[in-house]
């Protein structure tokens, strides 16, 4: 059973107008780059938060969330000092097979492709894709551990379109052993299409409306396919992360 912990907040940054970074004394923890953690958002806020897992290094839990509705407006305005009551790290995270790996980002489905920049060894490259400059988050920490290109919508920053562009042009070059992919559902099928397209293994991490987080209240089911056959799984127990040819897109 996953731990439930009272974690002290060391830092917090402003990274867009919505966007911001905890940073989160975890030095007990030990997650997996796709896993993601429970938080809950104050007693006023019944069911918990889920949120990716951006970073993880010497003990300091990174997470980076934008402040859509009451519960992340919440998490905003914790500040160094403050406990938060964090559950995880849950879930089932990337495999860390390859080499040479391409790790495709779009929007909030950037953050966790810094903790797996950061622990997958080989030479990797990571695509990050943005509505538009001022969306930009994390590409300088990236960059610091392997190449980055960057795709915006409006063309405002790096190649003008949608993310999937630069993943053509790179699983062109057939250098690359596989996919790890995290954004909106719309860019990861357009992800698992084309690594399918050139027979390259991909990994998706899939977003869904939790309840528990740990499997028991079915809340974030979603249907994949096995050999022929159509399951329903928990995207918190059986996910988040799951081979894109397992998932039923339509």
């Amino acid at each position: 059973m996953p731990e439930n912990r009272a974690l002290a907040v060391l830092q917090n940054d402003r990274l867009t107008d919505t966007v911001f970074a905890l940073r989160i004394d975890a030095r007990d923890m030990r997650p997996k780059p796709g896993q993601f953690v429970h938080i809950r958002c104050g007693a006023e806020h019944l069911l918990r938060r889920p949120i990716s897992v951006c970073d993880w290094h010497d003990g300091v839990l990174t997470l980076v969330v934008d402040a859509r509705g009451a519960g992340t407006a919440w998490l905003s305005e914790r500040r160094p000092g403050d406990s938060l009551d964090v559950l995880g790290p849950l879930g089932n995270g990337y495999s860390l097979n390859g080499k040479r790996l391409l790790l495709v980002g779009g929007g909030i489905g950037v953050p966790p492709m810094l903790f797996a920049a950061r622990t997958i060894p080989g030479q990797h490259a990571a695509l990050l894709g943005f509505r538009s400059k001022n969306q930009m988050v994390l590409t300088d920490e990236i960059g610091k551990l392997c190449p980055v290109s960057i795709a915006t919508d409006d063309g405002s920053a790096g190649a003008h379109g949608p993310v999937t562009g630069l993943l053509k042009h790179y699983l062109e070059t057939g250098a690359y052993e596989g996919v790890l992919a995290c954004g909106p559902r719309p860019m990861l099928r357009a992800v698992a299409q084309l690594a399918e397209n050139f027979n390259v293994p991909c990994q998706v991490s899939l977003e869904e409306r939790m309840g528990c987080g740990v499997g028991a209240c079915l809340v974030c089911v979603c249907k994949t396919q096995e050999d022929g056959t159509e399951h329903m799984r928990r995207v918190c127990k059986d996910g988040p992360v799951f081979n894109a040819g397992e998932v039923c897109w339509s």
